[in-house]
């Protein structure tokens, strides 16, 4: 593929940062690749890993004169980050993000950026439990959807331009208004982990001899939640508090449906529980059919 950005920057090159920018370096559309990072460990990793040419912790050198900046560190840190990037940003830059949350991303960061610089918010629906930049890899934005939630006006060529880097790395792009975008990925994602965290934390609080017995004798189910609730704790803290309202309304809608389970157990209702687990079944299938399993 051509080369699309003469710089990029990326701040965090964590597991999503590190990813990129291997789909980046492998496709080559930099010219030159610069990462921000606050942890020295990282950046000498990645520059060992050889997925930047550089790496620092200097603010005006990493993103000055980059034609895109992409912030992969919590979402919490952006509001700081963005006002600290923003005297350094040259026209024309393209600002965008791989955070989970999009509303509150447009509040923290769109107010910072000077006249002249395009924002194009993302989201890769991809990742594992791991982090840090060992744990990326390029393949993992195959065959995933890549969603972005640019704000009116904002310049299409700037949509287009993160669009072609984004199916450069394999995913499905889809254009979404913000507040929708958090609204699904309040129940497709940040419900299940609020779950998983709540049932491995049951978990832990049992007693000794019965906790230990669970984790021997852990089946599938609970496998899958302990995955899912090892991933990185501050990025799921700072997901919760910047998207509490599409949160709180999809768990309320949660603990009725579970309320409502709750009773047909004790009432022997078992056409209900069929028939509840057989809707669920048909939302599998759909889910492989997509190739999202």
């Amino acid at each position: 593929m051509a080369v699309l950005f003469d710089k990029v920057a990326i701040i965090g090159i964590g597991h999503i940062g590190s990813s990129l920018a291997r789909v980046i370096k492998r496709d080559g559309l930099a010219g030159r690749l610069v990462t921000l990072d606050s942890n020295s460990l990282h950046r000498a990793k990645a520059l060992e890993l050889g997925i930047v040419d550089a790496a620092t912790d200097d603010v005006a050198e990493a993103v000055g004169d980059a034609d895109l900046v992409v912030l992969a560190t919590p979402v919490g840190t952006y509001a700081d980050l963005a006002a600290a990037i923003a005297p350094h940003l040259k026209q024309g830059a393209i600002v965008s993000d791989v955070g989970s949350v999009k509303m509150a991303v447009l509040r923290d960061v769109g107010p910072h950026l000077p006249e002249g610089v395009s924002f194009v918010p993302g989201h890769p629906i991809a990742g594992t439990e791991h982090s840090g930049p060992t744990a990326g890899f390029a393949e993992l934005f195959q065959g995933r959807w890549c969603i972005l939630t640019p704000p009116g006006g904002t310049a299409q060529a700037a949509v287009d331009k993160v669009r072609a880097m984004w199916e450069s790395a394999g995913s499905t792009v889809e254009i979404m208004e913000a507040a929708h975008h958090d609204r699904v990925l309040a129940i497709t994602s940040h419900l299940p982990h609020l779950i998983a965290y709540t049932i491995v934390g049951t978990a832990t609080d049992l007693e000794t001899t019965l906790q230990q017995e669970v984790i021997k004798f852990s089946a599938s189910g609970f496998r899958d939640f302990t995955r899912i609730a090892a991933s990185d704790p501050v990025m799921w803290r700072d997901i919760f508090l910047n998207n509490r309202e599409a949160v709180l309304e999809v768990l309320q809608r949660f603990t009725e449906d579970l309320t409502a389970l709750q009773r047909a157990i004790r009432w022997g209702e078992g056409d209900k529980l069929e028939e509840l687990f057989s809707r669920t079944r048909a939302i599998r299938r759909s889910i492989i059919d997509a190739k999202q399993a």
